[in-house]
Formats: structure tokens, C-alpha cells, sequence
């Protein structure tokens, strides 16, 4: 059975080969540059093993998913770190909906079709199993109608793409989007689309809402070969900032323009080799204080902040 870390040793493999191809006719857009300057970053939880994703508890703390320890755990607002659930397979992608904890299982262990949407009550702290059958499920996001949408890190195996899930009914569409490689997923800022990657080819996709089979290109991450796009965050006035889980950085992307620059490099997993994931995992903006601030979930088993210089509005889509 291939973990994801077989896997993305393969996906790599296969982005040389695919970069080749494709590069002549890749969409215009601009080489990654640098715009760290006035950022602070501070590390809010060290030692976890390796971290997939995080979710604010609306508090000033945080659920945080272990994929290396298989648990989950809930950081307070004083970072006290404290284990909700143990002995889960590879837990991924994290949304808080009202009192429930929705997370996902099988990130790096299911290729066989073994992975699971789970909710956790986070009042009278049960769990419910409400998908099963999920194939390397990695990415989830809240609609504004309830919905949930599950990414699918499962190239070359199907399914393909982006399945989504109504609560309220049960109704689960598989392969919603067909897009390839998708990773991450924000909403955008006028609650019509969404974003996700291509992480293959580092390509910022959009989504319309309305017409799932007619994503499009908004511009690429040019780091490198591969820098292995994971987790992402929107704001308000349509700023991404996505995670690079192989190259060790956090990019900030314009989908107007399809222009990036790095605002956080070298956080990688200490002696690691350039196979993801290796660096950071998952982007989410949350409260600091009366501010907003970025917090990054790494391979290395740290939680970190990321307080951006003054002018730069983090106002997230809600």
C-alpha cells in the first residue's frame, strides 16, 4: 500500500516529466519574488510530529490535524496543547461548522479506497463516521450553502477531482470538479467560486459554483520545479496565500493578475529530502488579538504565526 509520501515521490517524478511538456504553452505569469520584508513570524507550538491542517476554534485556539501521529489536537489560546482524538489514520483537512468538527482520515493511507469524513462533537465530544470509500481524501472547505468540498490527492488513480457533500441531506456527488491534482481549496471573495491547485503543475485553478466542468488558469507558482502547492487561505480583497509543502515557503498570490511573491521561506522538516511533504501544510487566517494574522501548519511539527507589516489587510472570506 503507497503512502503519500510514495505518492508524491511519484507525482514528482511525474512533474518533470509533465513540466517538459508543457511549459512552452503554460499561461503568462511572473517568476515567484520576494515581499517577506515586515513580516514576523513566531512559532505558537513545536514537536507534534508532522502537522496536515488547522482550523480556528473561534476562541483563539486552534484544531490541529497530527497526519504523522494520527491525532487530533486543540490548541487553546495560551497554546496549550491538548490531544481530542488519537489512533486515527492520517487525518487531513479540518472545517468547524457550529459545534462541529467536520476531518477527514486516509490522507496518506488509502489508495484503496479506505478514507473517511468524520464529525466530532465538540460539546459532547462524539464522533460520527458520515462518508466512507474516500480515496486519499486531503483538502476540505465550507460553502456558503453548507455544502463540503473534499480534494482528492490520488493521480494517476481516480477518482478525479473534488467531490462534494451535503450535510443536511446526505446527497455526496463524487468528482464534482474533475480537475487534476487539486490540494487546497478558499473560497473566493465573492462567494461564487472557489480556488484549488493543480499541484502538479503549480496552477491556481478557479472553480465557478455554478458550473463546476468549466474551471479555469489564474496564473502559476513558478518556485523551482515543484514546489508542491498545499493548503490555502483567502481575503477579503482577494489576496491568496498558499503553502508550499515542497519548497518550504508561503506565497502570496494575486488571481488578477496571476503574479506570486514569497512571504516565509525554509521551513522544512530538518535532514529532509525534496520529496513532500517536507514544509509547510496548510495556511488558515485567524484572530491575533484586534488583528488578523496568518498561521501555518509544517512538517516539522510546528504551528506558526504570521503577523504581516502594516497596509496589509488579512481580512479573511467568510
Amino acid at each position: 500500500m503507497r503512502t503519500r509520501r510514495t505518492l508524491t515521490g511519484l507525482l514528482t517524478a511525474a512533474a518533470i516529466a509533465t513540466f517538459m511538456l508543457v511549459w512552452p504553452t503554460a499561461p503568462a505569469g511572473a517568476d515567484v519574488g520576494e515581499c517577506s520584508a515586515g513580516w514576523h513570524s513566531d512559532t505558537l507550538a513545536s514537536g507534534l510530529g508532522m502537522l496536515e491542517n488547522l482550523e480556528s476554534d473561534g476562541r483563539g485556539g486552534f484544531y490541529v490535524a497530527g497526519l504523522g501521529a494520527g491525532v487530533l489536537y486543540h490548541l487553546d489560546a495560551q497554546s496549550k496543547v491538548t490531544p481530542v482524538l488519537a489512533h486515527l489514520d492520517s487525518p487531513a483537512g479540518l472545517r468547524l461548522v457550529g459545534k462541529h468538527l467536520y476531518f477527514l482520515t486516509g490522507d496518506q493511507s488509502s489508495p484503496n479506497g479506505t478514507g473517511t469524513l468524520q464529525r466530532f462533537d465538540t460539546t459532547s465530544r462524539t464522533v460520527t463516521t458520515v462518508l466512507k470509500g474516500l480515496v486519499q481524501p486531503n483538502g476540505l472547505l465550507l460553502l456558503p450553502d453548507g455544502d463540503l468540498l473534499i480534494t482528492h490527492l490520488t493521480a494517476p488513480t481516480q477518482p478525479i477531482g473534488i467531490d462534494r457533500y451535503r450535510p443536511a441531506t446526505g446527497k455526496f456527488t463524487s468528482s464534482w470538479a474533475k480537475t487534476e491534482t487539486p490540494n487546497g481549496l478558499a473560497l473566493s471573495s465573492d462567494r461564487r467560486t472557489v480556488y484549488t491547485e493543480d499541484m502538479l503543475l503549480s496552477r491556481i485553478i478557479r472553480i465557478p459554483l455554478d458550473a463546476p466542468d468549466k474551471p479555469s488558469v489564474v496564473g502559476e507558482i513558478r518556485d523551482g520545479l515543484f514546489p508542491g502547492l498545499d493548503d490555502m487561505a483567502a481575503t477579503k480583497s482577494g489576496t491568496l496565500f498558499v503553502a508550499g509543502d515542497n519548497s518550504g515557503s508561503v506565497y502570496q498570490f494575486d488571481p488578477a493578475t496571476g503574479t506570486s511573491c514569497t512571504v516565509a521561506a525554509g521551513w522544512f522538516l530538518p535532514n529532509s529530502t525534496p520529496v513532500p511533504p517536507r514544509g509547510p501544510t496548510s495556511v488558515r487566517i485567524a484572530r491575533d488579538g484586534d488583528r488578523w494574522a496568518l498561521y501555518i501548519t509544517c512538517s516539522d511539527g510546528t504551528l506558526r504565526r504570521l503577523r504581516p507589516p502594516a497596509g496589509v489587510d488579512l481580512t479573511p472570506v467568510r
